[in-house]
């Protein structure tokens, strides 16, 4: 059963960086999930998708994975680009958008 090592996105409620930190471990799925044909519900009989552990650092989560003889796969996740923005280009003379108001 593999492995994926990963840093969690932000969530999309939040506008901060919390808990996107530490890199997370969690196994992939070995089998599909069961439906419940009475009451529609979703489940499934594979214990290891409800393991989910954290590491501060993408060394030590990969000498976990491999200390224990886990295949997992490493998703590098892409660098993040802030855009600087100034509350004074709202008001220039040359802008190039239409007022809104």
């Amino acid at each position: 059963m593999r492995a994926r090592i990963y840093l969690p996105p932000k969530s999309a409620m939040q506008s901060g960086l919390a808990r996107t930190q530490r890199w997370m471990l969690e196994y992939e799925p070995e089998r599909q999930k069961l439906r419940d044909p009475l009451m529609g519900w979703t489940g499934s009989d594979d214990m290891r998708q409800q393991i989910h552990l954290s590491f501060d650092t993408k060394a030590a989560a990969v000498a976990y994975a491999e200390a224990q003889n886990i295949p997992y796969d490493l998703e590098i996740p892409p660098a993040r680009v802030q855009k600087p923005k100034l509350y004074a280009d709202n008001f220039r003379a040359d802008r190039k958008e239409n007022w809104t108001h």
